[in-house]
């Protein structure tokens, strides 16, 4: 029995979450009036853990449903770099971006940085990954 519906759901709405977090609200949220950046950083921070979180459970349903469904013999190496690129935001970019946040939180001053850049990149890497394996799945 192979799993590739539920699959191929939690690819498309796991893109998403990714557009709707990453690519709206991130950025939004600074234009809504009294949201001052140090605000803006509190909210960032909590919203991006907590998706960090739901993708972890979207990458560990779906790996499940490979290997319960008997499919992880036909894993797609589109899918495998998706939870190597989550768990390099969840090691480095997440906590790197937090601590400079909690400093620009604070007060301090801070130099400039490329983790925006790295993450954005990292996000759209995933987007097209995620969009290419539900395609796939979609396919066969």
């Amino acid at each position: 029995m192979t799993y590739a519906q539920p699959l191929i759901g939690i690819a498309f709405v796991w893109a998403g979450f990714v557009c709707a977090i990453s690519f709206m609200e991130a950025w939004l949220k600074f234009r809504a009036p009294g949201v001052t950046l140090p605000v803006g950083l509190s909210i960032g921070r909590l919203i991006f853990s907590a998706l960090n979180k739901v993708e972890w459970g979207f990458a560990l349903a779906s790996v499940f449903l490979l290997i319960y469904g008997g499919s992880y013999h036909s894993l797609s190496p589109v899918f495998l770099l998706v939870p190597v690129l989550l768990l390099l935001q969840t090691i480095w970019l997440l906590p790197a971006m937090s601590k400079r946040a909690e400093l620009i939180i604070s007060g301090a001053k801070v130099s400039r940085s490329s983790l925006h850049v790295y993450y954005i990149g990292a996000e759209l890497l995933k987007l097209v990954l995620l969009v290419m394996f539900g395609v796939e799945l979609f396919r066969s």
